[in-house]
């Protein structure tokens, strides 16, 4: 039945990459609330520490007005290889980039960065022609418009690109909740980054712990 096969994230098989979230190009992201894309960055770079995966950080031109990578992401990953661009716009037409990614050994890529319609997109678009499947963070890439962001997402759509959110990532990557990480190691992170889910976390243990059916509820289906 049917010719479509379901491409899922391997864990085992998956390298993540942080492109051009830098302190100057941040000023750019106008899709989103600065705050909320801020978590989003964040939240991106985390996945890595989640699940295990292999992180390559990458900035371009950090001399000039985009600005270095912000301290944040740095440290939390003091040991991960982080090259940094003179020139290039696109991270893959960087050889030390190329050999990086080249060098886990892993097809599937997890990418975001600033901004949207170029340095997530360019890089994307080479992954795709290089062979790999590629999955872009769709909230932690920002530009400045939507109208852009949702032209940025499209050509990569149509190009194989997996355009996805950061809590299908996160379903990807453990795939049950009684793997490791599974609800253990992930809903704390989740209250963290993703609130709608940790604070339903947090409802339900606050039920369990102290809650009581109020009149009324008893005779609901």
């Amino acid at each position: 039945m049917g010719g479509y096969t379901y491409e899922r994230l391997n864990k085992a098989d998956t390298v993540l990459l942080i492109v051009d979230m830098q302190e100057g190009l941040f000023s750019m992201v106008r899709d989103y609330d600065s705050a909320l894309y801020r978590n989003a960055m964040y939240a991106h770079a985390e996945l890595g520490k989640a699940f295990g995966l292999p992180v390559i950080m990458t900035t371009s031109t950090e001399q000039g007005p985009n600005g270095p990578m912000p301290n944040e992401l740095a440290n939390m990953y003091p040991d991960a290889k982080i090259v940094r661009r003179n020139g290039e716009v696109n991270a893959w037409d960087n050889a030390e980039f190329r050999a990086a990614v080249e060098a886990t050994g892993k097809s599937q890529v997890i990418l975001a960065g600033i901004v949207t319609d170029v340095c997530t997109t360019f890089c994307a678009l080479s992954l795709r022609e290089a062979g790999y499947s590629v999955w872009a963070n769709h909230e932690a890439s920002g530009t400045t418009t939507v109208d852009i962001r949702e032209q940025a997402n499209e050509r990569m759509r149509s190009a194989g690109v997996h355009v996805v959110s950061y809590f299908a990532i996160i379903g990807e990557l453990m795939r049950d909740w009684r793997n490791v990480p599974g609800s253990a190691e992930l809903l704390p992170l989740l209250d963290r980054f993703f609130p709608a889910y940790g604070m339903l976390a947090r409802g339900h243990l606050a039920a369990i712990q102290k809650g009581e059916v109020l009149p009324g509820q008893e005779s609901l289906p």
